[in-house]
Protein backbone atom coordinates (compact mmCIF):
# COMPACT_ATOMS: atom_id res chain seq x y z
CA UNK A 1 0.00 0.00 0.00
CA UNK A 2 1.48 3.36 -1.03
CA UNK A 3 1.40 6.51 1.12
CA UNK A 4 -1.72 7.95 -0.49
CA UNK A 5 -3.60 4.67 -0.09
CA UNK A 6 -2.54 4.50 3.56
CA UNK A 7 -3.84 8.03 4.21
CA UNK A 8 -7.13 7.16 2.51
CA UNK A 9 -7.44 3.93 4.45
CA UNK A 10 -6.88 5.81 7.70
CA UNK A 11 -9.74 8.14 6.75
CA UNK A 12 -12.21 5.28 6.24
CA UNK A 13 -14.43 4.02 9.09
CA UNK A 14 -13.00 0.48 8.90
CA UNK A 15 -16.37 -1.27 9.17
CA UNK A 16 -15.15 -3.71 6.47
CA UNK A 17 -18.73 -3.88 5.20
CA UNK A 18 -17.81 -4.28 1.49
CA UNK A 19 -20.60 -1.89 0.43
CA UNK A 20 -18.00 0.12 -1.46
CA UNK A 21 -17.72 -2.80 -3.87
CA UNK A 22 -14.32 -3.94 -2.56
CA UNK A 23 -13.48 -6.77 -0.13
CA UNK A 24 -12.24 -4.42 2.60
CA UNK A 25 -11.42 -0.81 3.42
CA UNK A 26 -7.75 -1.16 2.50
CA UNK A 27 -8.54 -2.47 -0.98
CA UNK A 28 -10.99 0.37 -1.56
CA UNK A 29 -8.35 2.86 -0.40
CA UNK A 30 -5.82 1.43 -2.84
CA UNK A 31 -8.37 1.59 -5.66
CA UNK A 32 -9.01 5.25 -4.91
CA UNK A 33 -5.28 5.95 -4.81
CA UNK A 34 -4.90 4.24 -8.18
CA UNK A 35 -7.73 6.27 -9.69
CA UNK A 36 -9.90 3.16 -10.13
CA UNK A 37 -12.63 4.08 -7.62
CA UNK A 38 -14.56 7.24 -6.76
CA UNK A 39 -14.48 8.78 -3.29
CA UNK A 40 -18.26 8.49 -2.78
CA UNK A 41 -18.66 4.73 -2.35
CA UNK A 42 -18.57 4.40 1.47
CA UNK A 43 -22.03 4.61 3.10
CA UNK A 44 -20.76 4.22 6.70
CA UNK A 45 -18.52 7.26 6.23
CA UNK A 46 -21.36 9.26 4.74
CA UNK A 47 -21.03 12.86 3.60
CA UNK A 48 -18.36 13.68 6.18
CA UNK A 49 -16.34 10.68 5.03
CA UNK A 50 -16.54 11.82 1.43
CA UNK A 51 -15.40 15.30 2.47
CA UNK A 52 -12.36 13.78 4.23
CA UNK A 53 -11.46 11.73 1.18
CA UNK A 54 -11.92 14.79 -1.06
CA UNK A 55 -9.45 16.77 1.03
CA UNK A 56 -6.86 14.00 0.83
CA UNK A 57 -7.21 13.36 -2.90
CA UNK A 58 -7.91 16.90 -4.06
CA UNK A 59 -10.97 15.66 -5.89
CA UNK A 60 -14.32 17.45 -5.66
CA UNK A 61 -16.77 16.08 -3.10
CA UNK A 62 -19.64 14.11 -4.60
CA UNK A 63 -22.97 12.91 -3.24
CA UNK A 64 -22.89 9.37 -1.90
CA UNK A 65 -23.42 6.92 -4.75
CA UNK A 66 -26.86 5.34 -4.12
CA UNK A 67 -25.67 2.14 -5.78
CA UNK A 68 -23.46 1.59 -2.73
CA UNK A 69 -26.20 2.28 -0.18
CA UNK A 70 -27.36 5.19 1.91
CA UNK A 71 -26.07 7.02 4.97
CA UNK A 72 -28.03 5.70 7.94
CA UNK A 73 -27.60 5.46 11.73
CA UNK A 74 -25.07 2.86 12.86
CA UNK A 75 -26.63 -0.48 13.59
CA UNK A 76 -25.57 -3.42 15.68
CA UNK A 77 -26.23 -7.10 15.06
CA UNK A 78 -28.37 -8.88 17.65
CA UNK A 79 -28.77 -12.67 17.78
CA UNK A 80 -32.07 -14.19 18.89
CA UNK A 81 -30.56 -16.82 21.15
CA UNK A 82 -33.78 -18.84 21.23
CA UNK A 83 -33.44 -19.49 17.49
CA UNK A 84 -29.65 -19.75 17.15
CA UNK A 85 -28.58 -23.29 16.14
CA UNK A 86 -24.84 -22.77 16.63
CA UNK A 87 -23.91 -23.26 12.98
CA UNK A 88 -20.84 -20.93 13.25
CA UNK A 89 -21.46 -19.41 9.80
CA UNK A 90 -21.79 -15.92 11.26
CA UNK A 91 -18.51 -16.37 13.14
CA UNK A 92 -16.72 -16.94 9.85
CA UNK A 93 -18.53 -14.03 8.17
CA UNK A 94 -17.78 -11.42 10.83
CA UNK A 95 -14.71 -9.46 9.71
CA UNK A 96 -13.84 -8.22 13.20
CA UNK A 97 -14.57 -11.35 15.25
CA UNK A 98 -17.40 -9.63 17.11
CA UNK A 99 -19.43 -12.83 17.51
CA UNK A 100 -18.69 -15.32 20.25
CA UNK A 101 -19.74 -18.98 20.09
CA UNK A 102 -18.81 -22.43 18.89
CA UNK A 103 -20.29 -25.34 16.98
CA UNK A 104 -23.80 -26.29 18.15
CA UNK A 105 -23.63 -23.76 20.98
CA UNK A 106 -25.48 -20.47 21.20
CA UNK A 107 -23.75 -17.44 19.67
CA UNK A 108 -23.79 -13.89 20.95
CA UNK A 109 -22.58 -10.52 19.66
CA UNK A 110 -19.84 -8.67 21.56
CA UNK A 111 -21.44 -5.24 21.35
CA UNK A 112 -18.35 -2.97 21.55
CA UNK A 113 -16.75 -4.78 18.61
CA UNK A 114 -19.68 -4.91 16.19
CA UNK A 115 -19.27 -2.48 13.28
CA UNK A 116 -22.77 -3.00 11.87
CA UNK A 117 -21.33 -4.37 8.64
CA UNK A 118 -24.37 -6.66 8.15
CA UNK A 119 -22.24 -9.48 6.70
CA UNK A 120 -23.58 -11.93 9.27
CA UNK A 121 -27.19 -11.43 8.16
CA UNK A 122 -27.26 -13.26 4.80
CA UNK A 123 -25.29 -16.30 6.02
CA UNK A 124 -27.62 -17.15 8.93
CA UNK A 125 -29.72 -20.16 7.86
CA UNK A 126 -32.45 -19.56 10.45
CA UNK A 127 -32.71 -15.75 10.20
CA UNK A 128 -32.01 -15.29 13.90
CA UNK A 129 -29.87 -12.15 13.44
CA UNK A 130 -31.42 -8.70 13.29
CA UNK A 131 -30.06 -5.15 13.34
CA UNK A 132 -30.77 -2.50 15.95
CA UNK A 133 -30.21 1.23 15.63
CA UNK A 134 -27.65 2.18 18.28
CA UNK A 135 -26.99 5.83 17.40
CA UNK A 136 -30.44 7.36 17.10
CA UNK A 137 -30.43 10.03 14.38
CA UNK A 138 -26.63 10.25 14.20
CA UNK A 139 -25.17 8.92 10.93
CA UNK A 140 -21.78 8.61 9.26
CA UNK A 141 -18.84 9.87 11.33
CA UNK A 142 -21.29 11.42 13.79
CA UNK A 143 -22.21 7.83 14.69
CA UNK A 144 -18.64 6.51 14.71
CA UNK A 145 -15.32 7.64 16.13
CA UNK A 146 -11.66 7.48 15.22
CA UNK A 147 -11.02 5.25 18.22
CA UNK A 148 -13.74 2.82 17.15
CA UNK A 149 -12.39 2.80 13.60
CA UNK A 150 -8.88 2.10 14.90
CA UNK A 151 -10.12 -0.81 17.00
CA UNK A 152 -12.10 -2.23 14.09
CA UNK A 153 -9.06 -2.01 11.82
CA UNK A 154 -6.86 -3.78 14.36
CA UNK A 155 -9.41 -6.55 14.88
CA UNK A 156 -9.83 -6.99 11.12
CA UNK A 157 -6.08 -7.29 10.64
CA UNK A 158 -5.93 -9.97 13.36
CA UNK A 159 -8.93 -11.75 11.82
CA UNK A 160 -7.30 -11.69 8.37
CA UNK A 161 -3.97 -12.96 9.69
CA UNK A 162 -5.66 -15.81 11.56
CA UNK A 163 -7.64 -16.79 8.48
CA UNK A 164 -4.48 -16.72 6.35
CA UNK A 165 -2.70 -18.96 8.87
CA UNK A 166 -5.63 -21.38 8.95
CA UNK A 167 -5.70 -21.55 5.16
CA UNK A 168 -1.95 -22.13 5.10
CA UNK A 169 -2.23 -25.01 7.56
CA UNK A 170 -5.05 -26.57 5.58
CA UNK A 171 -3.11 -26.22 2.32
CA UNK A 172 -0.07 -27.83 3.89
CA UNK A 173 -2.19 -30.74 5.15
CA UNK A 174 -3.65 -31.29 1.68
CA UNK A 175 -0.20 -31.09 0.09
CA UNK A 176 1.09 -33.74 2.49
CA UNK A 177 -1.82 -36.02 1.59
CA UNK A 178 -1.14 -35.50 -2.11
CA UNK A 179 2.57 -36.19 -1.67
CA UNK A 180 1.77 -39.39 0.22
CA UNK A 181 -0.51 -40.48 -2.61
CA UNK A 182 2.20 -39.83 -5.19
CA UNK A 183 4.72 -41.82 -3.17
CA UNK A 184 2.47 -44.89 -3.34
CA UNK A 185 -0.11 -44.27 -6.03
CA UNK A 186 -1.20 -47.92 -6.49
CA UNK A 187 -1.82 -48.17 -2.76
CA UNK A 188 -3.96 -45.03 -2.80
CA UNK A 189 -6.09 -45.98 -5.79
CA UNK A 190 -8.69 -48.60 -6.60
CA UNK A 191 -7.38 -48.68 -10.17
CA UNK A 192 -4.56 -50.88 -11.46
CA UNK A 193 -4.47 -49.77 -15.09
CA UNK A 194 -1.07 -48.04 -15.62
CA UNK A 195 -2.64 -45.51 -17.99
CA UNK A 196 -5.26 -44.52 -15.40
CA UNK A 197 -2.60 -44.28 -12.70
CA UNK A 198 -0.44 -42.08 -14.93
CA UNK A 199 -3.41 -39.80 -15.54
CA UNK A 200 -4.12 -39.61 -11.81
CA UNK A 201 -0.45 -38.88 -11.13
CA UNK A 202 -0.51 -35.99 -13.61
CA UNK A 203 -3.63 -34.52 -11.96
CA UNK A 204 -2.09 -34.71 -8.47
CA UNK A 205 1.21 -33.23 -9.63
CA UNK A 206 -0.61 -30.34 -11.31
CA UNK A 207 -2.66 -29.69 -8.17
CA UNK A 208 0.48 -29.72 -6.05
CA UNK A 209 2.19 -27.29 -8.40
CA UNK A 210 -0.75 -24.87 -8.19
CA UNK A 211 -0.82 -25.10 -4.40
CA UNK A 212 2.91 -24.45 -4.11
CA UNK A 213 2.68 -21.54 -6.53
CA UNK A 214 -0.07 -19.93 -4.42
CA UNK A 215 2.00 -20.44 -1.29
CA UNK A 216 5.12 -18.97 -2.89
CA UNK A 217 3.12 -15.99 -4.18
CA UNK A 218 1.80 -15.37 -0.69
CA UNK A 219 5.31 -15.44 0.77
CA UNK A 220 6.80 -13.08 -1.82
Amino acid sequence: MNLLAERLNAALPQTQCTRCGYPDCATYAQAMADGQAEINQCPPGGAEGIARLARITGRPALPLNPDNGSEVPRQMAVIDEAWCIGCTLCLDACPVDAILGSNKLMHTVIEPYCTGCELCIPVCPVDCISLENVTGERTGWAAWSGAEAGLARKRYEIHSYRRMMDEGKNRKRLEEKAEAALADLPGHSQHTDPAVLDQKRAVIEAALARSRARRDAGNS
